[in-house]
């Protein structure tokens, strides 16, 4: 046992010293174990171009608290780590490194760019993972895995060709997101809408009879020049005559025909819609039923193309004022209306996207959402908070075909390759020679690559080695819980499920729990251009991770977003502290004491009863909190007991017996709750404050091991119900003897010559004789006086009423009377005030008729309150003026 714990608790020694006594004592490594239960996740991989943020830390504590939980309750416990290539991101970081060489990607070749991505993520690929261990993430980083590895990457061609020999992968042109700036397609999912100021433009179509015209109104006049029908509602009476009729584009002189088409929202704009199959997702489903031609007249750079005509070489935007101009001058222009308007952007480079036609390639994923839906429907996977799963099958019912393939150098190039001599397409695991339709030699390989989110949609079982039948699969798989943010429930979480189910043929993970965002103190979600982001990083140096982490866990209450400032985690902080200070005042107490918390025997007095019920308690709830993913009631919970009912109760009334006061069978029984508490309470906070409880653990001697192979603390579930009745009373007494020795402006630390206590029953006064000296050390009184209820009220004192009795502190003395007096009158008016306010509220009739229910209610509270606040004035001034 050591007692010389440092006077002040200072996080960063601790912190740096304990994480690597961690990872040299292979704690967190986990290899099959058939004589143990397998508890698993693997981790959401960020990105390799990433740096921890507030999202991760959240992520990452609630993760490692489930873990060093598990690993306690005898679990072997498995945290896979990894991160994920993130083809865009990656991309673009080394674009812009070379650009500042004066070189291009295409300067260099795709082989040469691709071994510099690798230098580039070889140099600084692994600075997450180190900003990982700084918060204490307990992975068995052995195990640590990249999107891109060997075994994942030839997991990603067996599900590519697996799906694609199965109909399930194909090939075909389709309206795309195209960003213009990465060169590359999106997903529906990697498009962000901003909603903005637009315009609308109404144009006028003639008819070719000259008889007429059709004006329709388009936020996108550029692609006017790409037209190829006028769309009307099969039931818009106003414009059921223009069926069949024939009208010219204007600019280009093109005629085509009025078609109608369900597609068409008649209260949009005139009711006609014009129809560009090559350039709006909806139009080019139009233009499939209706067989249209799709004439594209914008390129994948965003300019203006051959099919353009005089447009050609213009920047869409200038083309759209050009286009306008002249609409305008050859009087084709009716109207321009204000518009709020939903435009697309890259989520990466935030450029504006770009429906484009394209060939790509694509995962037909209906008859894999549905799988996913009915594991989900039998119960195989839960939602936690089970609001998720609505939306969850929202998104998994109206789902679209998964564009798969992007324009990139950076990925896992599409396993696909293109016969020049017969147009076949090989599609192999290996790297084929010849095509295997004709055998031609003449075969070149996709140039594009899988979007990131296809190898991530296999991450929890090609981490554990698919497509081999490895021991780690059989063994770990399904994996026990998902710990993920809310906004990648569509783009990964889903497509995990689906792929789990086609490629295991069982769910990915039996849990999921959903957690809300981390936003700044106001609400608003964090992000550097409007500066109120919070580090961290820059938390963790400045008060350490066990602080960050408990704030987090605290503040974790399903379905609600967390509102994160520093005084909040400064409140965290000085709990710590106060942990500390705890633990210093037990050792100096517990100096000769060794190895584990002996068994409590001896003497109890109600003050040990009480705690050790209460650490009884806590114990059930914490694990019952955890278990069901309750991560704020958890850390809430300990908080409480620590800090509300150890420290500031416990500690205090024990200390006689400590010193010795109350004889040795009482010291001596003392000291063995007391460290009882503490080797209860150190693993209880263990998963959510790692580095100061194992620092206080070896402090008091508990035993050589870390803290996470020492056992879960189990409640006994026995409750000493008289315990906690007859406690709860005494601290009424004493808080009630506090406020009056306030409301008499005493110092805290001046003496009382004596509080008198009237009680009504005799089982109460034998409690608080038997407490008397508690009660008086507690409430700095010398003597505890009891009296007969017949006795009345003492004169000139200051009193409070309890169920149980009267409690009186003498004022004569301590006090000036009259002046006490006459503050009382000053309080009376204030009161008076207070009470005049409500019931003028509650006297109004559009008050009770508009207001909400429970704010009339606690307007009436606040009134019930005032007047017995005003008849305990009004009694105290009676005492006191009495002689």
């Amino acid at each position: 046992m050591r007692e010389n714990l440092s006077k002040n608790y200072d996080p960063k020694p601790i912190e740096d010293k304990w994480y690597q006594l961690w990872l040299d004592k292979g704690l967190f490594d986990s290899d099959v174990d058939e004589t143990k239960e397998p508890f698993c996740i693997v981790i959401p991989p960020p990105n390799v171009t990433g740096s921890l943020h507030m999202g991760h830390a959240l992520d990452e504590t609630l993760q490692d608290v489930l873990c060093r939980y598990k690993r306690m309750k005898g679990f072997n416990v498995l945290w896979l780590p990894g991160t994920d290539h993130a083809g865009i991101a990656t991309q673009n970081v080394v674009e812009r490194q070379i650009a500042t060489e004066g070189l291009t990607r295409h300067d260099l070749g795709r082989e040469a760019f691709v071994e510099r991505v690798w230098q580039w993520k070889e140099q600084y690929g692994s600075r997450i993972i180190s900003q990982q261990k700084k918060i204490g993430a307990s992975c068995d980083w052995r195990r640590e895995r990249f999107t891109m590895d060997e075994g994942l990457s030839q997991a990603v061609k067996s599900v590519f060709v697996r799906l694609y020999r199965e109909d399930l992968i194909y090939r075909g042109k389709y309206i795309i997101n195209w960003c213009p700036r990465c060169h590359t397609a999106l997903s529906d999912l990697e498009v962000e809408h901003e909603e903005g100021a637009g315009k609308l433009y109404h144009v006028a179509y003639p008819f070719v009879d000259g008889e007429g015209r059709i004006v329709v109104a388009t936020t996108r006049p550029e692609t006017i020049l790409g037209d190829v029908a006028i769309a009307i509602h099969p039931r818009d009476e106003r414009n059921a005559a223009y069926k069949g009729r024939i009208v010219r584009v204007p600019l280009v002189d093109r005629d085509i025909p009025v078609i109608e088409d369900n597609m068409v929202d008649p209260a949009f704009g005139t009711g006609c819609v014009k129809i560009t199959p090559a350039h709006d997702p909806n139009d080019f489903l139009v233009g499939q039923r209706h067989h249209l031609e799709a004439i594209q007249v914008i390129d994948d750079k965003g300019i203006m193309n051959d099919q353009a005509g005089t447009f050609r070489g213009l920047d869409r935007f200038e083309a759209r004022r050009a286009v306008v101009e002249k609409l305008e001058a050859q009087g084709f222009l009716v109207k321009v209306e204000d518009h709020l308007n939903s435009v697309g952007h890259c989520y990466r480079c935030h450029c504006v996207v770009e429906p484009y036609l394209s060939e790509q390639w694509f995962v037909r994923a209906k008859p894999l959402a549905d799988a996913g839906v009915e594991a989900v429907r039998e119960g195989r996977i839960s939602w936690i908070p089970d609001q998720w799963v609505n939306t969850y099958y929202q998104w998994m019912e109206n789902i679209r075909d998964w564009c798969i393939s992007r324009q990139l150098w950076w990925g896992h190039r599409i396993p696909a390759w293109y016969c020049a001599d017969c147009g076949h397409v090989t599609v192999s695991e290996g790297e084929p020679t010849v095509c295997e339709a004709c055998g031609s030699s003449s075969i070149t390989q996709d140039n594009d690559v899988l979007d990131t989110w296809f190898s991530s949609a296999l991450w929890p079982f090609s981490t554990l080695g698919w497509p081999e039948k490895t021991k780690d699969l059989a063994y770990y798989y399904p994996t026990s819980v998902l710990v993920t943010g809310f906004d990648i429930i569509f783009f990964w979480v889903s497509r995990m499920i689906m792929m789990g189910l086609k490629c295991m043929d069982d769910v990915p993970f039996h849990d999921v729990y959903i957690h809300a965002l981390v936003r700044d103190e106001k609400g608003q979600k964090m992000s550097k251009s409007k500066g109120n982001v919070i580090d961290p990083l820059d938390i963790i140096d400045e008060s350490g991770a066990d602080s960050l982490r408990l704030t987090l866990t605290a503040l974790t209450v399903q379905g609600r977003d967390i509102f994160l400032n520093a005084k909040r985690i400064e409140t965290y902080r000085f709990f710590l502290n106060k942990l500390w200070n705890a633990s210093r005042f037990a050792l100096m107490n517990l100096a000769d004491m060794e190895g584990k918390a002996a068994p409590v025997e001896g003497p109890l007095r109600l003050h040990d009863r009480w705690i050790l019920t209460r650490l009884d308690a806590v114990t059930e709830a914490v694990s019952r909190h955890l278990d069901g993913y309750f991560f704020s009631e958890a850390a809430r919970s300990l908080y409480d007991f620590v800090w509300g009912e150890l420290c500031d109760w416990y500690l205090e009334l024990v200390k006689p017996a400590l010193r010795g006061d109350e004889g040795p069978a009482r010291q001596a029984s003392s000291r063995l709750v007391l460290r009882r508490i503490f080797h209860v309470v150190l693993r209880l906070l263990h998963p959510i404050v790692p580095f100061v409880t194992d620092e206080l653990w070896q402090g008091f001697g508990f035993g050589a091991k870390a803290l996470d192979l020492e056992p879960w603390p189990e409640s006994a579930g026995s409750v000493d119900e008289g315990a906690l009745s007859d406690m709860a009373l005494l601290q009424e007494a004493l808080r009630s003897v506090r406020n009056l020795r306030a409301e008499a402006g005493l110092p805290p630390t001046q003496t009382v010559p004596r509080v008198l206590i009237s009680l009504h029953e005799e089982s109460r006064r034998r409690l608080f004789q038997e407490n008397a000296d508690l009660l008086a050390l507690l409430a700095r009184v010398e003597t505890v006086v009891f009296r007969c209820p017949e006795a009345g009220r003492p004169a000139r004192s200051l009193s409070a009423v309890l169920p149980f009795g009267e409690i009186y502190l003498e004022a004569e003395g301590l006090l000036d009377v009259e002046s006490e007096i006459a503050r009382l009158g000053q309080e009376i008016e204030k009161v008076h005030k207070d009470m005049d306010r409500s019931r003028g509220k509650l006297e109004n009739e559009k008050f009770l008729a508009r207001a909400p229910q429970e704010v009339v209610d606690e307007e009436r509270s606040r009134l019930a309150e005032a007047e017995k606040l005003l008849r305990r004035y009004r009694e105290n001034i009676e005492s006191l003026s009495r002689s």
